[in-house]
């Protein structure tokens, strides 16, 4: 594991020596006390820029240490930076564009309370600097109180506040984030906070010694068993009302509607209603039993498996490797999921879990891997489980190898659908998964499916026909092209329309969107696609269009907001110098997901069909054919009016 560390080192430190000989830079020489974030902000650069030049500056710098600072340094500061906000543009986007936190941009932008909106210019403020309001300076008379020593810990329970807490133990806010300064953007529910010591502790359930053994997942809530409960498809009939139904069903007209969003329109005859206990149509799965907080003691061996192609890397000079690392998507690619892995293996031992770690280098390419070669590793045959390879065809060959030894293959980035083996386990949900998720979704709904279809895009059509025949074809003209009478025939007035397009020609979809709108006064509309579709991004596409029909579409990941997100991306900012992109945050999702599952008493092969939620990603794994297992874990997505996207209900 060290060894693969310093390769990922070197081939950052090598990027920097070269990207110093072709730019102009200067020197500092560091003064005594002096520490990289004051060097940063005296040169109007960011910790980040310096740490490319001087990959040493890491560990520390002490006085008389010569720095190269990139060009530009010590120029006056320059104006601020505005941005004006673009269609399907976030906070959480410009704060990646900028490498600012969200926090310091709306900070610096008083009016984001009301929203973003298009076209409004805000102020980002430079990288590293605070934009939080002075603190006033104390009076002389009041001597500075030292920072209290930490003597016991409460745990966070739901409702509790930062002030109300301080006010129980005779602390102030200040103190309290002082001594834990992970909740100075919010207080996660389960963190374990210190109290001063001498302060006016009562006793309470919540507190505990430093002796007890910490149970909690650091920063991340383990998900608790949900109350097993059975749920049916009710046609409405005629004459009954919300008041009857409840009754019916032994449940409440509140619950009825939190079930079935759409009751706040009001009851129909005819309308599919998500009902407790019984029902005339075919029964609604269960919720799934969710993955318990309760882990072993025993060990448990971890192999990844991962494309790090280092007999070449280490034959390339400084800047060929400078080269690669620009041009080598699969490589870079490679080193974010490695980072990601990384943090959640040092997540899971901060948790106090038994997992020794192994990680090999597979070698592999589109030509060829040393599957066959790690297959017969001691370690590698004594793993409990395997992430990786990355190429499907890869994964397969080892899930083959050691099926004898039913050894679990986790394949973390494929969506190809391929051989299924016993003890394979596709970690990423596949194009088809999705196109089963969403017309599953809509027809739990009741609604009326009406397919606007490219000719030329035969493959989603026939996957539809075949699998879900009550949906309708909306028939084009002999030269292929939409007509709007064609679809207005098929809609229904009693009944929520999906109307779901799967084409890629710009001139369609405005077509079909174009009609959509105009008929939004007679009929209830929403549009749907059933896989991505990079087209709807494009500018002649308006977001406010697609918002206004509440776009529904499938998806693997979704934007997290929570407190544990934030906090997720904070630290791997801190230990990278950089924001995590979609990679690095996989690379996180599927490593401490399958930790979790080896943790528990039981092992992973008996907790991979127990649902899991991680900072991105869901894990659902469901046996496929009657042989190996898919992740099912596909959210539904959906455009709101003010501009976000959120899971729909």
């Amino acid at each position: 594991m060290q060894f693969k560390k310093s390769i990922f080192l070197i081939a950052l430190w090598l990027q920097a020596a070269v990207w110093a000989q072709d730019n102009k830079y200067s020197r500092h020489t560091v003064a005594k006390g002096e520490t990289i974030t004051q060097i940063a902000q005296r040169y109007k650069v960011t910790p980040h820029d310096i740490y490319k030049l001087n990959p040493d500056s890491q560990r520390g710098v002490r006085e008389n240490d010569v720095l190269l600072i990139p060009v530009g340094a010590a120029t006056p500061k320059a104006s601020a930076v505005t941005h004006t906000a673009k269609p399907k543009e976030t906070l959480f986007s410009i704060s990646r564009q900028y490498n600012v936190p969200v926090d310091a941009i709306r900070a610096a932008n008083p009016e984001l309370a009301g929203g973003l909106k298009i076209g409004q210019v805000i102020k980002i403020p430079a990288a590293g600097q605070t934009t939080a309001p002075e603190t006033p300076t104390p009076k002389a008379s009041v001597p500075a109180k030292p920072k209290p020593e930490a003597s016991a810990y409460h745990v966070v329970q739901p409702k509790e506040t930062k002030f109300g807490l301080a006010k129980r133990y005779g602390m102030t806010v200040e103190q309290l984030e002082s001594l834990n300064p992970g909740i100075e953007h919010g207080l996660p529910v389960g963190y374990r906070l210190k109290l001063a010591a001498g302060s006016d502790v009562k006793p309470a359930p919540q507190v505990v010694t430093l002796e007890e053994k910490e149970k909690l997942v650091d920063q991340y809530e383990v998900i608790k068993t949900t109350t097993k409960t059975v749920y049916a498809n009710y046609e409405v009939k005629p004459k009954e009302t919300l008041f009857s139904l409840a009754k019916d069903f032994g449940t409440t007209e509140e619950e009825l509607v939190r079930l079935n969003p759409m009751l706040k329109e009001g009851l129909k005859v005819g309308m599919i209603l998500k009902v407790p206990g019984k029902g005339s149509l075919t029964l609604v799965e269960e919720p799934k039993k969710q993955l318990d907080g309760n882990f072993t003691t025993e060990r448990r061996n971890l192999v990844l498996l991962f494309p790090f192609n280092a007999t070449r890397i280490q034959g390339d000079t400084a800047k060929s490797l400078s080269a690669r690392l620009k041009k080598d998507a699969f490589l870079n690619m490679t080193l974010d999921v490695y980072s990601g892995a990384l943090m959640a293996i040092d997540s899971a031992r901060a948790m106090g879990l038994n997992i020794d770690v192994t990680i090999k280098d597979t070698e592999e390419s589109t030509a060829g891997s040393a599957v066959v070669q790690l297959a017969r590793d001691n370690a590698v045959r004594k793993a409990d489980v395997i992430i990786g390879p990355f190429y499907q065809q890869y994964a397969e060959k080892l899930a083959e190898l050691l099926a004898d030894d039913n050894i679990p293959v986790v394949s973390p980035l494929s969506k190809e659908n391929g051989k299924a083996y016993p003890n394979l386990y596709q970690a990423m949900p596949s194009v088809s998964d999705m196109r089963h998720a969403m017309m599953r979704y809509m027809q739990a709904k009741g609604g009326n499916v009406v397919m606007v279809s490219d000719p030329k895009r035969m493959s989603t059509r026939e996957f539809i026909a075949q699998h879900y025949p009550e949906v309708k074809f909306v028939p084009m003209d002999e030269n292929g092209n939409f007509v709007a009478e064609n679809l207005r025939a098929l809609l229904v007035r009693d009944k929520l329309n999906y109307v779901v397009l799967d084409t890629e020609k710009t001139g369609m979809i405005l077509s079909v969107t174009n009609l959509m709108l105009n008929e939004m006064p007679n009929y209830r509309l929403q549009l749907a696609i059933v896989e991505p579709n990079e087209t709807l991004d494009y500018e002649e596409i308006s977001m406010k269009r697609l918002t206004l029909l509440k776009l529904l579409y499938p998806s693997i990941t979704r934007e997290n907001g929570s407190v544990e997100a934030q906090l997720f991306e904070n630290r791997y900012k801190n230990d990278n110098k950089v924001f995590p992109n979609p990679y690095a945050v996989r690379g996180f999702d599927v490593t401490f997901d399958t930790i979790l599952r080896m943790a528990q008493p039981e092992g992973f092969s008996a907790s991979a069909t127990l649902q899991t939620q991680q900072v991105q990603s869901r894990f659902d794994y469901r046996r496929a054919n009657g042989n190996g297992f898919v992740n099912n874990g596909i959210y539904i997505l959906e455009f709101q009016e003010d501009l976000s996207v959120k899971e729909a209900q």
